[in-house]
């Protein structure tokens, strides 16, 4: 027997009214039957946990009635209910006043009230009807408390998702980021995303056949996520039909809340295979659908499927016993949730659509400008999109710096497009240059050279004529050979002559640089004259062609190079005109300086250095490299790698290009790390 109970059963001292003492646990014994008849009570019940103590239970709520003597000296009576007492689902009523008692401390302990150690049934009564009321209270802010710090949870993680989403323009990121959120906040094991898409619009079929049989709109399964089992997915289409589970919530554009897979209602149109399940050794019970539907349009351009809710979010279901202990099924704040979700997926995943539709288009305009641009010029296939291939792997490398003047630089993958772009669109002002001058192989085009030689042949011809018609006159008047002969020799030289100076026009077309002497030759030739059909006097070269032939390095006139250097203008000027908006503002820009130099000798607006984008100047590397390694032109060779990056230290070398980028192009070998993509 306890110390307390020897108390109990001992006399506790003669009390002031002159009763007779009782032992405590007789007193205890005459309480708990007192309660237990009691009518008032009829909805609690009344337990004796120890012979010391009296428990009355209200649902979850419990009252513990205590003598006094058990604080005293006995308060490891109160040890089993310790945790009801700090969770507030317990509180403890003392009857008579303990000899040792800190109140702050024992009602931190559970002490709901002290009543008198003679007090009377009702007394009682009140004072635990007063204990439960407080104990319901503590309940309700308690329970007040839990659901505002999980709604503040809740909206956290809900704003955390929403940014995540609308910061997100890939397509197939973001439904990876849709899937793993949403069996986040629902606790999902394991879940699947589908995309509608148009059967007309794909050219694919579903499960139903061929495209012809099916036109109408698919469902296009994207990815899968599995927490618990790993296994290759691959994208599949399907119509969208109430036979499936994620068609019917498709069609229905409510969700689906399954509790069990295996055991669907009787009634539904759809089902479930549980053959994939059997395939990847998985077993799917618990299963929520929800489609995503679009905010502007009302119509669903997906599904999100989640599987198996469990209790504990890091628990593996690797058996059917893990799954039977752990997976519960979807309650209703569960698709609550989900379904906050699905709306701010659906908004955004609408937007990454069309941003994708847009980007698609749009880079489907700079295709056709490229295409439209080297159709004018042949010679010059696939210029731009080499360009631009060297121009963006040149800022990677550069991206990459740890020193020097760039180990600053950055190049976001927004900065990179913007730079293709630039790169891609670079030449396209050539639209607005002469075709002929584009394609222009020699100084002189070809109907020139036609003229020209027709003009030789018609002064052959009239010198033969010429010669002719003195002999004939020779004969008449009985002139010696030797006249005759001389009148031949004279032809052949008058022949040679302008057969040697037909030659030098030859030579001085070609794109070669011309020598001192062929321009004096040419300058002859161009005062030499002649009579035409109908007799008037003509130079043998017409100024123009003079011009042209006299020009020293390449095949181009002031006037024609002027119209070609003029294409960046052009270039400018149209892009200029398209709403690029703020991601892609600076391609006008990048594009329209690629051909200045940095001391300032450039065009088309003889910029400095300081003044030179960035990118342009990575930009102008990579076009010289190019059109000096690109297959043969008709007016010029193509030139060893080597041998072009001497060329561009020249360029260095005259103040032309920036020397540590043609450093890092050099030394990167760019064009290499190109190749081994």
């Amino acid at each position: 027997m306890s110390e307390l109970e020897s108390v109990g059963a001992a006399d506790t001292g003669a009390r002031t009214n002159g009763e007779a003492s009782q032992p405590l646990v007789m007193k205890m014994d005459r309480l708990a039957g007192q309660l237990m008849a009691d009518t008032r009570l009829v909805h609690e019940t009344v337990s004796r946990p120890h012979p010391l103590l009296i428990a009355v239970a209200r649902d979850d709520l419990m009252v513990i009635l205590a003598p006094s003597e058990v604080w005293d000296r006995g308060r490891e009576l109160f040890k089993p209910f310790t945790a009801r007492f700090a969770d507030s689902t317990a509180m403890l009523i003392l009857m008579g006043y303990p000899k040792d008692v800190d109140l702050q401390q024992a009602m931190n302990r559970g002490l709901a009230s002290i009543v008198a150690e003679d007090a009377s049934l009702d007394e009682m009564f009140l004072a635990g009807i007063r204990a439960f009321e407080l104990l319901e209270a503590k309940g309700r802010a308690e329970s007040r408390g839990k659901w505002l710090r999980r709604y503040r949870y809740e909206l956290g993680e809900l704003i955390n998702i929403a940014r995540a989403m609308t910061t997100e323009r890939d397509v197939n990121k973001l439904l990876a980021i849709i899937l793993e959120k949403s069996r986040f906040v629902t606790g999902a094991d394991a879940g699947s995303i589908y995309v509608v898409e148009d059967a007309a619009a794909t050219g694919e079929s579903g499960e139903s056949g061929p495209m012809s049989l099916s036109r109408g709109p698919l469902l296009r399964f994207k990815l899968s996520q599995n927490e618990s089992v790993n296994y290759d997915s691959r994208e599949f289409v399907m119509p969208i039909s109430t036979r499936s589970i994620a068609g019917s919530a498709a069609l229905g554009k409510k969700p689906i809340n399954i509790p069990d897979a295996y055991d669907i209602p009787a009634g539904a149109q759809y089902g479930f295979d549980q053959r994939f399940d059997e395939k990847i050794g998985y077993r799917t019970k618990s299963m929520l659908t929800m489609p995503l539907i679009s905010p502007q349009r009302d119509e669903v351009i997906g599904v999100i499927q989640l599987i198996n809710k469990k209790k504990d979010p890091e628990k593996k279901l690797f058996t059917k016993e893990d799954v039977e202990e752990q997976v519960v099924p979807f309650d209703e704040r569960s698709e609550e949730l989900l379904g906050m979700v699905a709306a701010q997926a659906a908004a955004s995943l609408e937007n990454a659509m069309l941003y994708d539709e847009i980007r698609k288009l749009f880079e489907g305009f700079v295709k056709a400008s490229v295409e439209a641009i080297e159709s004018r010029d042949p010679t010059t296939s696939g210029h731009s999109r080499r360009v631009a291939d060297l121009t963006v792997e040149l800022a990677k490398v550069v991206d990459m710096e740890t020193g020097g003047p760039y180990k600053g630089a950055s190049f976001t993958s927004e900065d990179l497009r913007e730079l293709e772009y630039a790169s891609l669109l670079h030449d396209f002002g050539k639209i607005g240059v002469r075709e002929k001058v584009l394609v222009k192989a020699n100084k002189l085009y070809e109907e020139k050279v036609e003229l020209i030689r027709g003009r030789f042949d018609f002064i052959a011809r009239s010198l033969e004529a010429d010669v002719l018609r003195r002999k004939v006159h020779a004969l008449e008047r009985g002139s010696p050979k030797s006249e005759l002969d001389a009148l031949d020799k004279e032809l052949v030289e008058r022949r040679a002559e302008l057969d040697a100076s037909f030659a030098t026009i030859m030579a001085a077309n070609e794109p070669t640089v011309l020598a001192a002497g062929d321009f004096a030759k040419i300058e002859a030739i161009a005062k030499e004259t002649y009579f035409d059909i109908r007799g008037e006097m003509k130079f043998l070269i017409e100024a123009d062609e003079a011009v042209a032939l006299s020009v020293k390095r390449g095949s181009l006139t002031p006037k024609e190079y002027e119209e070609i250097t003029s294409h960046v203008v052009h270039t400018f000027k149209f892009l200029s005109n398209i709403p690029w908006g703020k991601a892609f503002r600076r391609v006008p820009a990048i594009a329209g300086a690629h051909h200045e130099r940095l001391n300032g000798t450039g065009y088309p607006n003889r910029l400095r250095a300081e003044e030179i984008p960035v990118q342009a100047k990575m930009m102008s590397i990579s076009d010289i490299y190019d059109a000096l390694t690109a297959s043969d032109r008709p007016y010029k060779k193509a030139v060893p790698v080597e041998r072009a990056i001497d060329i561009l230290e020249y360029g260095v070398k005259d103040q032309h290009l920036d020397p540590e980028l043609v450093r890092i192009f050099r030394e990167a070998r760019v064009w290499e790390r190109l190749a081994k993509r």
